[in-house]
């Protein structure tokens, strides 16, 4: 057994129900009062190098003190890593921050296949694919929670489908976001209006949910009442491209989203992504990290001065996961240790928008205005052998927006004209492997100090959140193998619509049906409520849904 096997397996086996009492002879569990709200904030994607120089960037620019907002709340970092593999990516590491289990690439609020020979914790074969209540989902069932979640990409990324959805892909937009929309969040502020279905605003409708697309009136003049308000047909556009009249803010989200979820006097969970900090990392865009992670720290500001106004609140900042290796400083560059501020983030702090939203630009002009618009962005002088590049870009539109850098687009072009006039570095287009940021506010002070794996972080929201239940004994009673709640019975799996199977049971008279992935069911025809959504897994042809709903057959 490897040795970070045996070190997390005392933790794994408290997360699945057998009793630890310490983890390297500390109590991991002790002590955290709980509060009335908990915010989750995750800066997708951000490496310790590009906090620091967000941090610089302000500085110079005089943004605004010398500090960052959540400065004075830096606990210690996190290991944070899937269940087969140290470097991870947003779909099993936040999985695990919501869930306890560290699971594999792509698997979203699910529990992990198992991979024997590089599992680094204990995995249970016998497990394997069974979704795995979240934080969030434990907030609303059991705690009669308000939930929300606010992000910058499609609703249905990788990141806020770890908090409200299960699936082993997290490319299968379609069965995550039925999911989504069936656990009836009270706020859903967003990317994606082309994700949501005709199903799904039926669903809104019954709910009195109110759905909002590209209108950012409707968005600010909502006062109260569940809410989903999405711009744009994907993600929302970088903070330096966005237009400010018609496309709101990940600060103003959040602002938005507090005032709606505390009005819920049970209190609220919420989870606040600066989603593409993580983006524009992978297209190695140092002013485009920059930016994107100082409004996230605006978000941060504003979370945090809700929770020391309320009083009841705990705010937990972290990381996912590193990304692209940023650095102030590459090896390229002599003398860089006596560059002086200025020489540092004096040419970055001329760049009025992130390449991609430059390349935007650029389409929309003729090649010999080229160099015109990217001094008047940029106030670069772009060289003919540079302009030339840009003309001979096969700028064809990415199928995944991890492989920007690849080098043969417009955006990496422009990139690296923007790049090589700065001092900054990058040592790859993916995700990196080094432990990430953690900062938090608790109104008495319990917060997670020193470096904590994710699986920690897990226990600590749990105890913050005040869950007696823990997540195991939930996922019980809301995600058993539909063979084991009707054992016994005559059902099927009806399969005329491959994507969304349909369980029917039938005892004596009574005929139950279950759609997948979503939150209703139907007795003799009749619709109601199941409280919790319901997943159906392919790969072992099962549903997951509430144990109860064998009561409806008795």
């Amino acid at each position: 057994m490897k040795k970070t096997t045996l070190l997390f397996f005392s933790l794994v086996l408290s997360v699945f129900g057998i009793t630890a009492q310490t983890y390297n002879g500390k109590p991991y569990r002790k002590g955290v009062r709980p509060t009335k709200n908990v915010i989750v904030m995750i800066p997708d994607g951000t490496s310790v190098g590009v906090v620091s120089a967000a941090r610089w960037y302000k500085i110079y620019n005089d943004l605004g003190g010398d500090n960052l907002a959540l400065d004075p709340y830096f606990c210690g970092t996190v290991k944070t890593y899937s269940s087969n593999a140290p470097i991870g990516d947003s779909a099993p590491t936040t999985s695990c921050y919501m869930t306890g289990m560290p699971q594999q690439t792509g698997n979203v609020a699910i529990y992990p296949p198992a991979d024997p020979e590089n599992d680094l914790v204990k995995v249970d074969p016998e497990m394997a694919y069974q979704p795995l209540t979240t934080i969030l989902e434990a907030a609303r069932i059991v705690k009669n929670k308000a939930t929300g979640l606010v992000v910058t990409v499609e609703f249905p990324h990788a990141t806020p489908a770890d908090c409200a959805a299960h699936h082993y892909k997290r490319g299968r937009y379609d069965v995550l976001s039925s999911q989504m929309a069936y656990q009836n969040l009270d706020v859903m502020f967003g990317g994606g209006t082309s994700l949501v279905t005709d199903d799904m605003k039926n669903h809104f409708n019954e709910k009195n949910i109110s759905y909002y697309t590209d209108d950012i009136s409707s968005f600010r003049n909502h006062k109260e009442g569940k809410v989903w308000s999405l711009w744009c047909e994907r993600a929302m556009p970088y903070n330096l491209d966005r237009d400010t009249t018609q496309i709101p803010s990940l600060q103003e989200m959040t602002e938005k989203a507090i005032d709606l979820l505390s009005q819920n006097e049970r209190g609220f969970f919420l989870m606040v992504e600066g989603s593409k900090v993580d983006w524009v990392a992978h297209a190695n865009d140092a002013v485009g990290c920059i930016t994107e992670f100082l409004e996230f720290d605006k978000a941060v500001k504003s979370a945090i001065d809700f929770a020391k106004e309320d009083g009841n609140t705990t705010v937990v900042v972290l990381s996912d996961h590193g990304n692209s290796g940023f650095t102030i400083g590459r090896s390229d560059l002599n003398g860089y240790d006596r560059a002086s501020l200025d020489k540092l983030f004096g040419t970055v702090s001329k760049y009025k928008k992130t390449a991609e939203g430059l390349e935007k630009v650029l389409l929309k002009e003729s090649p010999e205005n080229f160099k015109e618009v990217i001094k008047t962005h940029t106030s670069i002088d772009i060289t003919d052998e540079e302009l030339q590049s840009l003309l001979e870009s096969k700028n064809y539109k990415h199928d995944d927006y991890m492989t920007v850098s690849d080098g043969k687009n417009m955006i990496a072009k422009l990139v690296e004209i923007m790049n090589k006039r700065t001092y900054f570095g990058f040592t790859t287009g993916g995700h990196t492997g080094e432990e990430v940021l953690l900062a938090a506010y608790h109104p008495q002070g319990d917060v997670p100090m020193g470096m904590n794996t994710n699986i920690e972080i897990n226990h600590y929201l749990s105890d913050a959140l005040g869950l007696n239940t823990r997540l195991p004994e939930i996922t019980e009673e809301v995600f058993a193998k539909h063979t084991e709640v009707f054992s016994g019975m005559n059902f099927i799996i009806d399969k005329k619509n491959p994507d969304f199977p349909v369980l029917i049971v039938k005892k004596g008279k009574k005929t139950l049906t279950v759609p997948s992935f979503k939150s209703v069911a139907y007795l003799n025809k009749e619709k109601f409520d199941l409280g919790s959504v319901t997943v159906y897994i392919d790969k072992n042809d099962t549903f997951y849904l509430p144990k109860s709903l064998a009561d409806k057959l008795k």
